[in-house]
């Protein structure tokens, strides 16, 4: 079996609160609740919905503690500079392969 290892998330988590009451399975738009979060009584006042930065469809309930725990606000502007920075990286990974690629294809 696999054993579970820690990591640490590389980016800005989106998130907003859940509503008393809020409909969490409509049509447009569906949000994920783990059979043990909703064993625990979710969703509930305190919860929060995240959704995935670049497919926002993708959402999934966040239960109150775990949130307390685990996440913080940003500033507007430190989020945009993280996600900014996190872009940067990325064309700088692409193009390192690209390079790779092109001494590869030199041999």
């Amino acid at each position: 079996m696999n054993e579970f290892k820690p990591y640490r998330r590389k980016q800005i988590a989106e998130l907003r609160p859940y509503v008393d009451g809020e409909e969490l399975s409509g049509s447009l738009e569906r949000v994920s609740v783990s059979q043990e979060d909703a064993l625990a009584g979710s969703p509930k006042v305190g919860d929060m919905i995240a959704r995935n930065p670049k497919n926002h469809a993708d959402q999934w309930l966040v239960a109150k503690q775990y949130f307390v725990d685990n996440f913080e606000p940003l500033h507007e502007q430190v989020a945009m500079s993280a996600s900014a920075g996190a872009q940067a990286r990325e064309e700088m990974a692409a193009r390192e392969r690209e390079a790779a690629a092109n001494r590869q294809f030199r041999r």
